[in-house]
Parts: C-alpha cells; structure tokens; sequence
C-alpha cells in the first residue's frame, strides 16, 4: 500500500492481517486522490475502524472484487444530493404518504447489509459486501458511525439502505428492493431524516447512476468533491 513500507510484497485478497490495525480515534494518511490518476488510489492495508474513517474522511471508499486486495477508491466525477436538490417524484410522495412501506431507521442494520449482499446485481460478477465488508462495517455501526433505513411490508424487511455518516457528511454504501420502490422509499426516508434531524450538508453517493440521478444527484469533478468534502469536515 502506498506508504506503508510494504509495497514490495505480494498481495492477498481481502483485507491484509499482518497489516496494522486502526482504532476509531487513529488515522491512516492516504495518498491524496487529487495527485494520482485513475480511480484507484491505493490498495492493500485492512477494515479496521480508524482505517475505513480516514478513508472517508478523504474522499476514499474500499471497492474491490472478492479475489482482489482491499482496492481504495475515489471516482470522477463523483455524485452528490444536497437537501434542495433531493428529487422525490409525485409516484413516491404518493407512496410515502399512502403507507405502503412501513419506514424505520436504525432498527435493523444487519438486516440492511445482508440484504444487499444477496441482492443480484446484473454485470457486476456477484457482490462486493463479502464476510469482511460486514464485518467491518458492522463495527463501525456498533461504534455509531453507521446509519440504515428499513422498508417493511406486512412486517417482513423489503428494502434498505445504509452509510457511513462523517460530521455533516454522509457517505452512502449500498441499498437494495425486494419489491418494487422499497429502497427508493427507504432512501428517501433515511435523506429527509439526515438533513432535517441530522444536519447533514450534503450525501456523496459515489458513483453517480441514472438511478441516483433521478433521485436528485449531480455529478461534480473529483476535485470539486475534495474541496466540499475538506470545506464541510474543517467547518465542525
């Protein structure tokens, strides 16, 4: 990994056990994403929680195949919502106002991520959410850096959405529907709920979509993103 010292050797999959581990209060200085070309800016290290905050607070996220090592991403463009560009069609305010899900947040995070990694996803080679990604993640949620939305019809989860919130900034990871518009719903619920209840400024989405687009993302350059990203974290 880039600055680790230990970039000569070769590289397993999945998170590295010899690499050291990272507490909620320490941080791991990546690369910055606006000296390096392409998407990937480093690879290798682990999931530790201090690991995976530093990333974020960096405009850096893992996204890797279950064969490669922990690959640290940072797209351009990137995708963004800011409160008063967050699109909610008149078919999901009628859905939204007719109870055809019931909405919670926070109840059910392992429900959420197990949903979305069994959820196919057509031409992405199986999911990305391995036993790694959950646990890691489940740490973090334990730790309270993690927000999820549940969708529940009849009782049963349909849908959800979960992400890791960093100050006033919210990064969102994955969703996913077992009937039609629970995730939208879900998400749209958990968005309303962060910029009203949360303070959140804005959410990275990621990679923008056509699906995220028409919920109200715009795509921003890279280094655009950096500087909201660096301007909102510095304001706390």
């Amino acid at each position: 990994m880039p600055g680790s010292g230990r970039q000569h050797r070769p590289y397993r999959p999945g998170p590295d056990p010899a690499f050291p581990y990272f507490t909620e209060d320490q941080r791991y200085p990546f690369p910055d994403p606006d000296t390096v070309p392409g998407n990937v800016i480093a690879l290798g290290g682990n999931l530790s929680p201090g690991m995976l905050l530093s990333a974020y607070e960096q405009g850096i996220f893992p996204w890797y195949n279950r064969e490669d090592p922990v690959l640290w991403q940072s797209p351009d463009p990137r995708c963004v919502i800011f409160p008063e560009t967050l699109h909610v069609s008149k078919s999901m305010r009628r859905i939204l106002r007719g109870g055809s899900f019931e909405i919670t947040i926070d109840t059910d995070f392992a429900g959420v991520i197990r949903g979305c990694a069994e959820t196919d996803r057509p031409g992405q080679g199986g999911t990305w959410i391995t036993e790694d990604i959950i646990a890691a993640y489940t740490e973090l949620h334990r730790l309270g850096h993690i927000h999820s939305a549940e969708s529940r019809r009849d009782g049963t989860l349909a849908g959800g959405c979960y992400g890791v919130r960093i100050g006033r900034v919210f990064c969102g990871e994955s969703m996913f529907s077992r009937v039609p518009n629970a995730s939208k719903a879900a998400f749209l619920s958990l968005a309303k709920y962060l910029f009203a209840e949360r303070g959140v400024l804005f959410i990275d989405c990621q990679v923008p979509t056509d699906h995220l687009l028409s919920l109200g993302g715009r795509e921003i350059g890279r280094h655009d993103f950096l500087r909201l990203l660096r301007e909102t974290l510095s304001a706390e």
